[in-house]
């Protein structure tokens, strides 16, 4: 099977790379989209959920917030705003973020900013989520 490599990038750097991938599973602001070797040249906005990434020695998975991906002939580069792996989640720690959120969803204070809380707790949620594919 052919293969291409992928590059996750977010404003402080390359946080993912890896060669010889088969097939990325991306959710994208249309819907879910598959990428492969040679795959049409593409550029599409991408909304929080994971990266799903066949290799030919496994798969794994990536939590990623909102950003783009651009898809060339052999090669797609993820850009957003933060990306770990499933095996980097501390989910603990998301768990918390979670609860914090909904805390700030459920209070009646005007200084409380309900779209940024909204975007916080779907972050969470994703991060519990992908830390399942452990």
């Amino acid at each position: 099977m052919n293969t291409f490599t992928l590059d996750v990038v977010t404003p402080n750097g390359s946080v993912y790379s890896a060669k010889e991938v088969e097939l990325v599973v991306l959710h994208t602001e249309t819907g879910e989209m598959g990428v492969m070797a040679g795959h049409i040249p593409t550029v599409a906005a991408l909304k929080t959920g994971y990266v799903k990434v066949n290799k030919t020695s496994g798969t794994e998975y990536l939590a990623v917030s909102e950003g783009f991906v651009e898809v060339r002939t052999n090669k797609v580069t993820v850009l957003v705003q933060s990306a770990e792996t499933a095996e980097e989640i501390d989910k603990d720690r998301a768990i918390n973020s979670k609860e914090r959120a909904e805390e700030r969803l459920n209070s009646n204070r005007d200084e409380v900013d309900f779209r940024r809380a909204e975007r916080a707790l779907h972050r969470a949620i994703n991060r519990i989520e992908v830390a399942k594919f452990r």
